[in-house]
């Protein structure tokens, strides 16, 4: 029989032997996978001390093999040992390693708070004691920059420095679902409670916000809910569209806004389209709206998407081949939130069944998941579809022509190339007229710049958009 002395000298070996009989139970791939990076800390105090690569591989080993890591622990050192994990951080990010018990090991239990509690509304809380309701998760750290989001990082990042103190207030923030709005209003957020821990900063989203406002009104407390928003330091808001008809909603907000703007308090809000295309929204609102800054995040060009795989991969502590990295990046094209849930369910199904993470596999979970997986769009055929629309020979997009149909089709034709394909702005412009880099960045911004005030426009470009995807 081991003495406890030497045990608690030698958790290597402890561990080992755990690991002996774990490998007995599972498949290879699933041992690989799951208990071959662990690596054990310490034991002392009747307590094992293991490492994870993430918080990813903590929660899954308690959903899945806690009855097994159990009967192990009972059998090799005894009962009534605990379990502590201690959950490895990336280096780059300076913050102490977490240890968290685990759940069914010890009488600890986490007590998550709900996000959708609403805060107080009738008392004016200390700083210190208002819930901001942020994500600590979705930080600038793991925020992945690209083309398509450099500008919003940007000033979101000037946001967070200086609140209220740039000419980015109110900083409106746009874009399809997906494309990382909510991460950055949050990274903004917990930065400024970092910096200025005395300022009182509050996220909620545009829903809760109007149910706070009705309940006020049916219990006769609107004043309260008036004076708790008007005391807030940073408000962001989320989905704005959806005050979209609510008219006395609208009514209320507005003076809040007004109060917090003349004030000196920094605004912060998301919608998923730009103010010039909000349907039932009060013009003086979208007046205001536009006061600081439009910024918009737009879907993830292919390059960032490879990006963003790697660092949720490096975070979890996994190990993906590059092959199925690049498949997953060309075909997962609509939202952030898609490429994460792809790397999960590759996972859980190559535990479950015993499968290598091969291309194979990526396949079989993508195609599951995107609707329809197509070609990729080519340049020929947005030059196609563009002077189709237009009614211009394909010939007149490569003259030097200087008549207004053509001009603008040209750039459209660049705007469209910039957005769907991976080629660059130099081989965009060789392609469309023979025209150098400088002349396709200026079209992208032409064509951005008619989008945020020409509604018929917007009508056009989106119809030309639905025509590339059904030639597709």
């Amino acid at each position: 029989m081991i003495k406890i002395a030497m045990i608690e000298s030698n958790h290597v070996e402890l561990w080992n032997r755990c690991l002996s009989i774990i490998r007995d139970n599972v498949p290879e791939t699933t041992f690989k996978t799951w208990f071959a990076p662990i690596i054990p800390l310490k034991y002392e105090d009747k307590t094992l001390y293991i490492r994870v690569p993430s918080q990813f591989f903590y929660e899954y080993l308690e959903e899945k093999f806690v009855d097994l890591m159990r009967m192990t622990l009972d059998k090799v050192i005894g009962k009534d040992t605990l379990l502590i994990y201690n959950v490895m951080v990336d280096a780059s990010q300076p913050k102490k390693n977490p240890e968290i018990p685990s759940q069914k090991h010890s009488a600890y239990k986490q007590q998550p708070q709900d996000p959708r509690k609403a805060p107080t509304i009738l008392d004016a809380p200390a700083p210190q004691d208002l819930d901001p309701h942020l994500n600590p998760n979705y930080n600038f750290d793991n925020f992945i920059e690209g083309y398509s989001n450099k500008l919003s990082r940007s000033v979101a990042e000037a946001v967070a420095e200086h609140p209220a103190g740039t000419a980015f207030n109110p900083l409106f923030l746009h874009g399809a679902s997906g494309v990382g709005k909510t991460h950055l209003t949050n990274a903004i957020g917990t930065r400024i409670k970092e910096l200025y821990p005395e300022k009182r900063v509050l996220y909620v989203s545009a829903h809760l916000f109007q149910v706070q406002y009705t309940d006020s009104v049916r219990n006769n407390t609107t004043n309260d809910f008036i004076n708790f928003y008007q005391s807030i330091d940073v408000l962001i808001i989320d989905d704005i569209q959806e005050f979209a008809g609510v008219t006395k909603t609208q009514n209320t907000f507005f003076h809040i806004f007004n109060h917090l703007h003349q004030n000196g308090k920094q605004l912060i809000l998301t919608s998923d389209r730009a103010p010039v295309l909000l349907q039932g929204m009060e013009e003086r609102l979208l007046t205001r709206f536009k006061w600081g800054m439009v910024a918009e995040l737009e879907k993830p060009t292919v390059e960032l998407r490879k990006n963003i795989l790697r660092n949720k991969i490096h975070r979890d502590g996994l190990q993906f081949p590059p092959e199925v990295i690049d498949y997953i990046a060309e075909n997962v094209n609509e939202s952030v939130r898609d490429l994460e849930g792809i790397v999960i369910a590759i996972m859980a199904r190559s535990t479950i069944f015993n499968k290598e993470i091969d291309l194979d596999l990526a396949q079989h979970i993508v195609k599951g998941v995107v609707r329809n997986e197509s070609k990729p769009v080519t340049i020929d055929t947005i030059i196609n579809t563009v002077c189709k629309h237009y009614g211009l020979e394909n010939s007149a997009i490569h003259t030097k022509s200087r008549k207004r149909e053509v001009v603008q089709a040209r750039q459209v034709a660049m705007y469209l190339a910039k957005n769907h394909t991976d080629l660059s702005t130099s081989k965009i412009g060789k392609f469309i007229g023979n025209k150098d880099h400088a002349t396709v960045l200026h079209a992208c911004k032409t064509v951005k710049g008619q989008l945020e005030v020409d509604k018929s426009f917007n009508s056009d470009l989106k119809e030309i958009e639905s025509l590339l995807k059904k030639t597709n």
